[in-house]
């Protein structure tokens, strides 16, 4: 009987590795895991692609800290929305990464909505403190033609504009900022800025 355990032991088929259940898991199984509230699924997600979710928003805001920020609302919104991701639709990074490009740009347009709000408070300050001065009254009316020539722009060409000049940003930067290519960022910046010329008769 013995001498039979050890003849049937023989046997036995060497177990293959199962890839289902030996490799390492997708970032498309991670998220399906933190979609059920797995909080260790979420923690393994981060690790693996904290740094390029990172990079982008980096390469959009420029600003370490804010991208830091942003960086983590990214990941709430992950872990709030992971019910939402379907690996049938798309990888699960493309997916983080959607959320991390808008997330940036929306910061980028607060912050510019703000810089434009705090410029045009220090025209007016400025206005008032040389109301009674020749060269505040010069002033004042530039800046208004100024403010107003933009506004008879096209949304897009103020966006444009805004963001090259008023924001300092490269031609690139803003086709990333805005989801278009760079020669169409490059031709509503010069078209923009030859119809503001025009609008206040600059030769």
């Amino acid at each position: 009987m013995n001498e039979l355990r050890e003849t049937l032991k023989g046997m036995r088929p060497t177990r293959l590795p199962d890839p289902e259940y030996d490799a390492p898991p997708t970032h498309e199984d991670l998220m399906l895991r933190v979609a059920t509230g797995d909080e260790g699924a979420f923690e393994e997600l981060y690790e693996a692609v904290s740094a390029q979710v990172f990079g982008l928003i980096r390469r959009i805001i420029r600003d370490e800290a804010q991208s830091e920020e942003v960086t983590q609302e990214v990941f709430v919104e992950a872990w709030q929305q992971a019910t939402r991701f379907d690996p049938a639709r798309g990888k699960a990074i493309s997916w983080i990464l959607t959320l991390a490009h808008r997330r940036a740009v929306d910061r980028v347009r607060a912050s510019q909505a703000s810089r434009d709000r705090d410029l045009r408070q220090g025209i007016k300050e400025f206005q008032e403190t040389y109301d009674d001065v020749e060269e505040g009254v010069v002033l004042r009316d530039e800046s208004h033609r100024v403010l107003v020539a933009l506004e008879r722009l096209s949304q897009a060409q103020r966006d444009a504009i805004r963001l090259a000049y008023f924001g300092g940003y490269t031609h690139h930067e803003v086709a990333v900022m805005l989801k278009i290519p760079v020669g169409t960022a490059k031709t509503r910046i010069r078209d923009g800025m030859t119809k503001l010329r025009d609008l206040m008769g600059v030769a």
